[in-house]
């Protein structure tokens, strides 16, 4: 598989080295665990215009083929995380973020109040997880598992195939 990911954490507390990050240890843990590649890991505040800046970045330099970001995604007035991932989208890829605010609503009606959001820019899917550790592993252990897919076809590496669950056979490019 050999995805590239890049985690980002943002948090104005952990900036200011008030708060230990562990959302984001927590996000690199579990996607090498299951089998993807962490290239980048930086922690950043709040801060709308750099976050903007980090995530085109990132995807436009290439570096990542997914770019997980945790927390900003609540309804304090400092919570801009969706906003910049808006801001940088080409498209939304809305069913990954519904998904996972359903799956989490399995455990709390809390995750109502998520605002995260998933998009696509050039070939990097970005998807906003929550900033808590415990609801960070939740979401992924619900995600990962259809990632490999979704960043095979964002990324050419597979073609689209039916919803039998079968595996897609990899992309084969046309002669010119």
């Amino acid at each position: 598989m050999n995805y590239r990911v890049a985690v980002l954490t943002l948090s104005d507390k952990g900036a200011r080295g008030v708060r230990k990050d562990r959302s984001g240890p927590a996000v690199a843990e579990l996607v090498c665990a299951a089998g993807f590649e962490v290239v980048y890991q930086k922690l950043l505040s709040d801060d709308l215009e750099a976050m903007q800046a980090e995530l085109a970045r990132l995807c436009d330099e290439h570096v990542c083929d997914l770019l997980l970001t945790t927390g900003g995604t609540g309804f304090s007035s400092r919570d801009v995380t969706p906003e910049a991932t808006l801001a940088v989208a080409e498209r939304q890829a809305n069913g990954i973020a519904e998904a996972m605010r359903w799956h989490s609503l399995t455990i709390t009606p809390r995750a109502m109040l998520s605002r995260g959001v998933s998009v696509l820019r050039k070939q990097t899917l970005i998807v906003n997880l929550p900033g808590s550790e415990k609801a960070v592993r939740e979401h992924l252990s619900y995600l990962l598992p259809v990632l490999p897919h979704a960043l095979g076809i964002l990324t050419g590496r597979e073609n689209e195939c039916g919803g039998d669950g079968a595996q897609c056979a990899p992309a084969i490019e046309e002669a010119e």
